[in-house]
């Protein structure tokens, strides 16, 4: 693969300045957003009273714990607009979730904060091994999910070209990556799989496409996926975060001298990792729920957002500023079986490990009487037999019981049963009775 460092005269002053300096920046900023916050969003200025907590109490960092925290159902509660800072002819963009679960999240976005995601974005980018001159392949979908028009504006500003590709179409991708020649594709990591099937499906080499960067997210993945699209594609595999609450991709990002975590640019967002059921902060180290505080956003400021991603915060390696591990699940894609608690992604690593298997899986949930089960619906390897696949399955099972500690049955499939996905992909179908 191609080294694709950045030189450290790219890099912006920030991402090079001392821990003193930052924290300074950011205990400043975060005065700044609290009070902008209270001062403009009735729903803050009801919390913070109920609270017993101003934002004259907010006088350094450690004393942001003293905040109440905002979920998801804050959001939809105050549906559309009741979030907002600002008025709403001052809001340049909306953004929304998709809803699937209810009401969807709605976000703002200023001019300045536009201008904003799109400098961490292409910090991103950059960090990835992107370039300015660089054609960038974006295949996330465009419209009221962030992914699209996110990757979008950063690879602008970076001074890329961007082909607008979206979502879907996955012949058309390859057509379109062996045409354009792309250095570098924005993708969720599933969906990048589908676009490899299809180039050998057509008989293209992944190996000899022109892409020498993939910037993945959207979705939890494992180190031993990058290792399977690393050797599939001969390309750097980075990983992305965000999440359209805080502002979008962008929040952080792995750089790829390094690939040991993901740098989040704290000038802009604050974390916290806190226990998820007792809500207490928790050291550096620890590994608990992530928690985001937007240090810089006009529209639509968010204090202390539980993004019931699972991870922990570590020391900055490549850059000044801390890094996150890679999200190892969320607390509310936990599956709970029969008293051990697993996720998706722990069952990705386990079919990673067995050849004859690909990484295209669901796990689906059921119940007889009282007791739930699960089965692994995994699909064989085109280069692999029926029986082949057969012989994996049980040993994924055996595995999943002697790693994990529970029984689940596998069910090995022919190549291209699974449901495919061109965003998110649904790892989980839960088939159970509701209560």
């Amino acid at each position: 693969m191609e080294d694709r460092t950045p030189r450290p005269e790219d890099l912006e002053p920030i991402e090079r300045a001392s821990t003193d300096e930052l924290r300074a920046l950011q205990t400043e900023r975060l005065r700044w957003s609290v009070r902008h916050a209270y001062e403009n969003v009735p729903h803050y200025r009801n919390s913070f009273d109920t609270a017993g907590v101003h934002p004259d109490d907010i006088k350094e960092l450690s004393d942001l714990a003293k905040l109440p925290f905002t979920a998801k159902a804050d959001l939809r509660d105050n549906y559309p607009f009741g979030m907002f800072a600002v008025p709403r002819t001052q809001v340049s963009r909306v953004h929304a979730s998709s809803g699937t679960t209810g009401k969807p999240t709605v976000v703002g976005y200023t001019a300045k904060d536009i201008d904003t995601w799109a400098t961490v974005m292409a910090r991103s980018i950059r960090a990835a091994g992107g370039r300015a001159g660089d054609i960038m392949h974006n295949a996330y979908g465009y419209g009221l999910f962030t992914g699209g028009l996110g990757a979008h504006y950063g690879a602008e500003k970076l001074g890329c070209t961007v082909v607008p590709v979206s979502g879907g179409m996955t012949e058309r991708q390859v057509q379109l990556i062996q045409d354009f020649r792309p250095d570098l594709i924005m993708v969720t990591p599933s969906y990048m799989l589908a676009i490899i099937d299809e180039m050998e499906r057509q008989g293209v080499d992944p190996r000899a496409t022109s892409l020498k960067v993939g910037i993945f997210g959207a979705e939890p993945w494992t180190n031993d996926m990058r290792q399977e699209m690393e050797q599939r594609l001969d390309m750097h595999a980075v990983d992305i975060y965000g999440l359209s609450e805080v502002m979008g991709p962008g929040v952080a990002n792995e750089c790829v001298e390094t690939k040991d975590g993901l740098h989040i640019w704290e000038d802009h967002f604050y974390p916290e990792v806190i226990d998820p059921i007792t809500g207490e902060v928790l050291p550096d180290g620890q590994e608990g729920e992530l928690v985001f505080t937007s240090l810089t956003k006009e529209a639509m400021p968010i204090i202390r957002y539980r993004t019931r991603d699972l991870t922990r915060l570590l020391p900055g390696t490549a850059r000044t500023m801390r890094r996150m591990e890679k999200i190892t699940g969320r607390t509310d894609d936990m599956i709970i079986l029969r008293g051990v608690n697993l996720f998706p992604t722990q069952i990705e690593e386990l079919i990673l490990r067995t050849p004859a298997l690909s990484p295209h899986f669901q796990c689906v949930l059921s119940r007889t009487d009282t007791l739930d089960a699960m089965t692994v619906l995994v699909e064989h390897r085109e280069s692999a037999s029926l029986a082949d696949g057969l012989a994996a399955g049980q040993e994924l099972r055996h595995l999943v019981k002697s790693t994990i500690g529970v029984s689940v049955a596998v069910d090995v499939v022919a190549p291209d049963s699974v449901e495919r996905s061109v965003g998110k992909m649904r790892r989980i179908v839960d088939h159970r009775p509701k209560r």
